[in-house]
């Protein structure tokens, strides 16, 4: 994880200078996954300054940046008191905050479930297009107060303030404790189980339905506005004036303006979002190279991967499910556990990594068919973006097993360009055209299908079938000792956005 502060043209999108600085990620116990807001608050500020002193090395006037936009992990969840600005939780050890990864409110969602009619997940979908799940902000807070007496302090006290990463962020860039701004955007909004995705406001029966507090949670804002201003350091006085969740900016980012353009973000995990217009979006996730590399140790680097995989040129009919915290979108089902499947005495670790990136692709062609079924606007081609996007097998394969040309753009940072743009576009700024012509920087490297038609779907269906085998295995019934273990994972993670 790192965070990066990148400055853009905004006549051509072309990158004029970047800063990064990795965020160390913390695994407390199994299934828990944190961070320090406090380190990643002094990773921004770092990146800031670092990248400024760039731009005058290469004689650029650091007045001419004329907007800041940010972009974030959207389920995230940080907790803080807004009279010392100081992050709640946690207080035995080091202040951190709720990972997207993380699993322990498995339990918080059980409970809540039997207060739902049949037990029906989806019972809240209609107004948050998400299922109930260990994975959005609302049950994460839930937790909180449940387990977490300072944070139910400070709420009695009106203490407290809640939100996710980009509310962090603003408030503390804008003044913090001494008159900062405590918003978000609908994009991250939309990822809190707590917004009604047709009044675009926080739904009072969704707050009450989960006990949260209405008055602890961000104004909600459209995502390209002025929020505020920079009030420290080399940016004082610049306003922060775009705000998109990680894979929205990325949509952004890829000028997936008109209706059915879709873009998959290959990293940790792989998100991938469609502009369906006045409709819905989808999300999902499925990234297995970092448990080969670190769990079975098949390969040192994550680049190695792609060299087994093209040496095998084939999975030699095995097949890989990375259901490590079970199945997310389009199946919600938790019970499945990851498996590799076909195996005979010829497999080896080229098949297994080959089968690993044909796994990431059949997620995303999975998803693909959802929408395609939801919104009926069928995808001519798919746009590409992020760190795995590098390994030319993976973007073939996807190509393959979509049957349609896979994009990808020459421009590394999408995400960052599409905070820049919304923010670049706000009123009052107005530096940014929308418009893809006008982006000369942006150049594409385009994959094309090898395979017939008739060969994809027969992997396609094999796949499937893998996937029904993974489905079951874990339960909720309690081994002897009375506990519930729950199995961490950190590769398939799946999401929906509306």
């Amino acid at each position: 994880m790192s965070s990066v502060y990148a400055v853009f043209n905004a006549k051509t999108a072309e990158l004029l200078s970047h800063h990064q600085v990795e965020i160390q990620q913390k695994f407390p116990k199994e299934g828990w996954v944190e961070q320090d807001p406090k380190e990643i608050l002094k990773s921004v500020h770092e990146c800031v300054e670092r990248t400024c002193e760039k731009l005058q090395q290469l004689n650029i006037d650091i007045t001419n940046i004329k907007a800041i936009g940010v972009s974030n992990q959207r389920e995230t969840t940080v907790v803080w008191d807004k009279t010392t600005g100081e992050p709640l939780y946690n207080p035995v050890s080091s202040v951190r905050q709720f990972m997207w990864l993380d699993l322990r409110t498995q339990s918080t969602v059980e409970r809540l479930l039997k207060r739902i009619p049949g037990n029906n997940k989806s019972f809240f979908k209609f107004r948050t297009g998400l299922p109930l799940s260990t994975y959005f902000s609302a049950v994460k807070l839930r937790w909180l107060l449940d387990n977490v007496e300072e944070i139910r302090q400070a709420v009695d006290d009106g203490r407290a303030m809640f939100g996710t990463i980009d509310s962090w962020l603003i408030w503390c860039l804008t003044g913090g404790k001494n008159g900062g701004v405590h918003c978000t955007d609908v994009t991250n909004a939309s990822r809190t189980m707590l917004f009604n995705i047709h009044s675009l406001d926080w739904d009072p029966e969704l707050c009450q339905f989960f006990d949260i507090p209405m008055e602890i949670l961000p104004k909600v804002r459209s995502s390209s506005e002025i929020y505020g201003l920079m009030k420290s350091g080399a940016l004082t006085g610049v306003p922060i004036s775009g705000c998109l969740g990680d894979q929205s900016a990325a949509l952004v980012g890829q000028m997936c303006f008109q209706d059915g353009q879709a873009k998959n973000t290959y990293g940790t995990g792989c998100f991938l979002l469609c502009n369906t217009g006045q409709k819905g979006s989808v999300a999902i996730a499925g990234a297995v190279v970092r448990w080969l590399r670190d769990n079975l140790g098949i390969v040192k680097t994550s680049q190695e991967v792609e060299k087994l995989a093209a040496e095998a040129g084939t999975s030699y009919g095995c097949y890989f499910v990375p259901a490590f915290s079970g199945l997310y979108a389009p199946y919600w089902e938790p019970s499945a556990r990851g498996i590799i499947c076909g195996l005979t005495q010829f497999t080896n670790k080229n098949h297994i990594a080959f089968a690993a990136l044909e796994a990431v692709c059949f997620q995303t062609r999975e998803i693909l068919d959802a929408m395609n079924k939801d919104c009926g606007i069928p995808l001519s081609q798919l746009q590409v973006d992020g760190g795995m996007t590098n390994n030319k097998v993976l973007m073939q394969l996807q190509s393959d097993i979509l049957c349609i040309p896979v994009v990808k753009p020459s421009m590394p940072e999408t995400t960052a360009l599409g905070a820049a743009m919304a923010a670049g576009a706000a009123e009052g700024v107005g530096i940014w055209s929308l418009n893809p012509g006008d982006l000369t920087a942006v150049t594409c490297e385009r994959f094309e299908p090898q395979i017939n038609p008739e060969e994809s779907e027969y992997r396609y269906a094999r796949w499937k079938k893998a996937v029904m085998k993974s489905m079951g295995w874990e339960t909720s019934e309690a081994p002897s000792n009375g506990k519930i273990k729950i199995i961490a994972g950190q590769i398939l993670l799946i999401s929906q956005l509306a």
